[in-house]
């Protein structure tokens, strides 16, 4: 019976397996690549007094994001299940999604440093939106790569991706 009892569903297979992986990497990358983008709309819209009050709301704002998203995720458990979400689920709903805050600390950091070192405001924040879209080419260029796109598929994937966030500068240098 090879490690399963009756009563018991079928074991998963590894096919099965690794669509579940595959399903999960896909939900993290798409977090992330939210994540930057929401984070790189802050930074360029936000008229923060200063850079430590630009991070907190962008942080803010993601967490805002990551607990909206989750919430949607467990009311349309519950609507499309027809019964209360089981609290396994809901533990997964609240331990997962963290990528699209996680993957913004990057920019944040660059953003940071830049100000500690003498950038004013504005330049700071130009210094994280570039570095959210070199993130965003190498997304792009990693998800053409794995959904084996040819070279020049890769590159229109990580252009495309690059220009969420020179659309953010863009933003940034005509709103101030």
């Amino acid at each position: 019976m090879s490690g399963w009892t009756l009563g018991d569903s079928e074991p998963e297979s590894e096919e099965s397996q690794h669509l579940v992986v595959m399903t999960e990497a896909q939900e993290a990358t798409t977090a992330g690549i939210y994540g930057i983008i929401i984070s790189a709309a802050v930074m360029a819209a936000a008229h923060q007094p200063t850079v430590p009050a630009t991070v907190v709301a962008v942080l803010g704002t993601l967490i805002i994001y990551w607990a909206a998203e989750r919430y949607a995720r467990i009311v349309a458990e519950r609507i499309h299940a027809g019964h209360r979400p089981r609290w396994d689920s809901l533990r997964e709903q609240l331990t997962s999604g963290w990528e699209m805050v996680t993957a913004s600390l990057f920019p944040l950091l660059v953003l940071l440093i830049a100000y500690w070192f003498g950038a004013d405001q504005r330049t700071s924040i130009l210094w994280g939106l570039s570095c959210s879209t070199l993130l965003l080419c190498v997304a792009g260029w990693r998800v053409g790569r794995h959904g084996r796109l040819t070279r020049g598929e890769q590159m229109v994937s990580s252009a495309i991706a690059g220009v969420f966030g020179l659309t953010m500068i863009a933003l940034k240098s005509f709103l101030h």
